[in-house]
């Protein structure tokens, strides 16, 4: 069971092996929702995620038997690089089976932390099969993602941090996935101060959590569709379902599309890189019918791939109306292209691609495509170009990313 004095163990045990996360204030935050924000930046623990916590206590639990034998656990994310960490500084031997699909710099990573690797099966459901298989043959302790208590028990110890560096919290905001994080934050939380609010904030296209409590039992959704991975999770754990329906205030829900805007936000306003699932907490900030409250967001990773980074950077300047596209019909003669370039330049529109197109029409002197790709300071600045462009009688139509029109 999850009590106060395991808790107290339990911080203890990883006071030994984290990074300190102070608590960061949010001036940019707090003024949007009228409440004082801090975050909880777990994305800048070492391994770039909060997991090395309930994977070390769990390892603090075992009898010399078990450590002998080692550790075992299924995971392509953040759950096997904090295995894999903790395992390590304890000195017990770790094993991590991945899906074959794993890209190639998570596997060295977990490598890297002194782990053997094990690529096992097309996806997650396969992979931890495979793990529990071996876990009994081979007499190795499985890990599970989230549902264990004593994982979660170590996952609860920010919930001590928080409070002690803010008594006074009001607030406490958890990202939620199969629900480990959240019940052991929410359960120590209560424990301390029951006056305490706790929410837990899931992605809407994985949102296991919230149809389990309003059916009053654990349920497995059909799918898990979000680009929030660490928390795609299909169905919560039933062994610590009971902590969440009991010390959860809440479970709200954010749409990608919002993950997609906060990033650009936390990158540009506090310069932190935290992955789509870290920032769920940040994206319900709006979400809460509340003023002047003191609110903690738990950042819970930070773990990002370049690639990734770069299309969520794209993609929140488009919904900002910092970068759009509009297609104009000009003749193909010379010097058009000349006179809408200064025109956008006279509105400060900065040209960022364009695109010639002279087969548009038959009639190449009657209309060829320009298609301009612009970069704006925001929704007033783009609907003030575009009205100049109408002015001037191009008649310019947005561009969606799709490539269909829309007046």
């Amino acid at each position: 069971m999850m009590t106060l004095e395991s808790f107290e163990e339990a911080s203890e045990a990883v006071g030994k092996v984290t990074q300190e996360t102070k608590l960061v204030y949010s001036e940019y935050f707090s003024e949007q929702t009228g409440n004082r924000v801090y975050f909880k930046p777990e994305n800048m623990q070492y391994t770039g995620a909060y997991k090395i916590r309930g994977a070390y206590y769990k390892i603090s639990t075992l009898t010399e038997e078990e450590r002998q034998h080692g550790l075992i656990t299924a995971s392509a994310g953040n759950h096997a690089q904090g295995v894999a960490y903790a395992a390590k500084l304890a000195g017990v031997p770790a094993t991590v089976v991945m899906p074959t699909t794993t890209p190639l710099i998570k596997v060295n990573r977990t490598r890297n932390y002194g782990a053997e690797v094990i690529l096992e099966g097309n996806g997650f459901d396969e992979s931890c099969a495979y793990a529990c298989q071996l876990a009994q043959e081979k007499k190795m302790t499985f890990v599970h993602p989230f549902n264990d208590l004593a994982v979660a028990t170590g996952q609860g110890t920010i919930a001590m941090e928080i409070i002690k560096e803010l008594p006074t919290v009001d607030y406490i905001l958890v990202p939620v996935g199969g629900g480990g994080l959240c019940a052991g934050i929410s359960t120590l939380a209560k424990l301390l101060n029951p006056k305490i609010k706790v929410i837990g904030v899931e992605p809407a296209g994985a949102n296991c959590m919230q149809e389990s409590l309003k059916a009053g039992h654990v349920v497995t959704l059909k799918s898990a569709d979000t680009i929030a991975d660490g928390t795609a999770v299909k169905c919560p754990g039933d062994l610590i379902f009971p902590y969440i329906q009991e010390n959860v205030d809440e479970v709200v829900t954010v749409e990608d599309n919002e993950l997609i805007v906060t990033f650009l936000d936390m990158v540009e306003n506090h310069k932190m890189i935290v992955e789509n699932s870290g920032l769920l907490t940040v994206a319900a900030l709006k979400h809460l019918n509340v003023q002047k409250k003191k609110i903690v967001a738990v950042l819970s990773g930070g773990n990002m791939d370049v690639i990734t980074m770069a299309s969520v950077v794209q993609h929140g300047l488009v919904q900002r109306d910092r970068v759009f596209t509009v297609s104009v019909l000009l003749p193909d003669k010379p010097g058009e292209l000349a006179k809408i370039s200064t025109l956008l330049a006279q509105e400060k529109g900065n040209v960022i691609k364009l695109e010639h197109n002279q087969f548009i029409s038959i009639n190449r002197n009657a209309a060829v495509e320009l298609k301009i790709t612009i970069e704006a300071f925001g929704t007033e600045h783009k609907n003030a170009i575009v009205r100049v462009l109408n002015e001037a009688g191009y008649r310019p139509k947005l561009v969606k990313a799709s490539g269909t029109y829309t007046e």
